[in-house]
């Protein structure tokens, strides 16, 4: 069986993640110490006792998130979890997924994350720009709702999420008006998301120009694990090419459900979700229904347990914690 670990992004983050995996392994602590050192501010603190709207600023989002990722990965590790056969992200979890392969520095990735959330937040002054789930359309009504509504603003289909889920980003006044049209072509909501810019947009360009200069100066290495991307569903290795795509991904769409596609046809029968929340999971089992694929998160010690078993046949209860005995990722 072909296995592929995904990495979550922004909106799967919450008050007191990763609690229950912190009470039993120190891999947790260690990894969001190190975080912390390098953002000169306490990062488990926030994620465990907020404020909730300090988290979810995108800045502070994208490290915890990171973080939480590497740390659940090491938690694998230290149990002797498999390594996947490949790993991909949704979005922020690209950069999650190079660092567990060992295409960057996880210590490197936290500046790298931060900057990249304070970009994208300059970009766009709160307030002009927004995001909105259109749920119950097909893609290709989302895109001319969209068409039809932009009156001269930016607003486009960003998120390709699952069937029938597509999220749209752009001008906030742009974003209400194809809300609007995707109703009237039959969606069944257009919930606007609480996001303090529009990612993924093409508003997100001179963001994605600053975030290019700073991966100038990033040391990026080739993946020991094969690394697909979300933005096309296709392999990357070379570094340079690596750093070319996270510069453009940041004003690309996210085509998660042709990725998960694409990796399901390839021969992927197991994809688990590692880190905060399953909302890749969910994801993952609307996209493709075939029998025999199989969709599981690792997010505490009990779908730690599950994954581990159904991977490996590790029986429960045979870690030990404490000393980090894991590969560092």
């Amino acid at each position: 069986m072909s296995t592929a670990f995904v990495f979550p992004g922004q909106g799967s983050q919450s008050i007191g993640m990763l609690a229950a995996l912190a009470s039993q392994y120190d891999d947790v602590q260690k990894v969001f110490a190190s975080a912390s050192q390098r953002l000169g501010y306490d990062l488990w603190a926030l994620t465990q006792d907020g404020p909730q709207e300090r988290l979810n600023s995108t800045e502070c989002t994208q490290p915890a998130m990171l973080a939480a990722g590497v740390a659940t990965w090491r938690i694998w590790q230290r149990r002797g979890g498999p390594l996947p056969d490949l790993v991909a992200g949704h979005s922020l979890g690209e950069f999650t997924a190079l660092a567990v392969a060992g295409a960057l520095d996880p210590d490197d990735a936290i500046e790298l994350v931060r900057f990249r959330g304070q970009v994208m937040q300059e970009a766009v002054p709160r307030g002009e720009g927004g995001m909105a789930a259109i749920i119950g359309l097909d893609d290709a009504e989302v895109e001319a709702a969209c068409a039809e509504a932009a009156q001269g603003e930016v607003v486009e289909a960003v998120n390709y999420n699952a069937p029938s889920q597509v999220v749209i980003a752009g001008a906030t006044a742009a974003v209400e008006r194809a809300g609007a049209a995707a109703k009237a072509r039959g969606a069944k909501r257009a919930l606007p998301l609480p996001v303090s810019a529009p990612f993924h947009s093409s508003l997100m360009r001179p963001a994605a120009e600053r975030l290019r200069e700073r991966l100038a100066s990033v040391r990026l290495q080739r993946p020991t694990i094969r690394f697909v991307s979300s933005v096309d569903g296709r392999d990357y290795a070379d570094p340079e090419t690596i750093r070319e795509l996270l510069y453009r991904q940041l004003a690309s769409a996210v085509r998660w459900t042709t990725t998960i596609r694409a990796l399901a046809d390839g021969g992927v029968t197991r994809f688990v979700e590692c880190g905060p929340g399953k909302v890749l999971t969910g994801l993952n089992r609307r996209i493709d229904k075939r029998p025999g694929l199989e969709c599981l998160a690792v997010d505490d010690p009990a779908t730690l347990d599950a994954a581990l078993a159904a991977l490996s046949g590790e029986l429960a209860g045979t870690a030990t914690a404490g000393g980090d005995t894991g590969a560092a990722a």
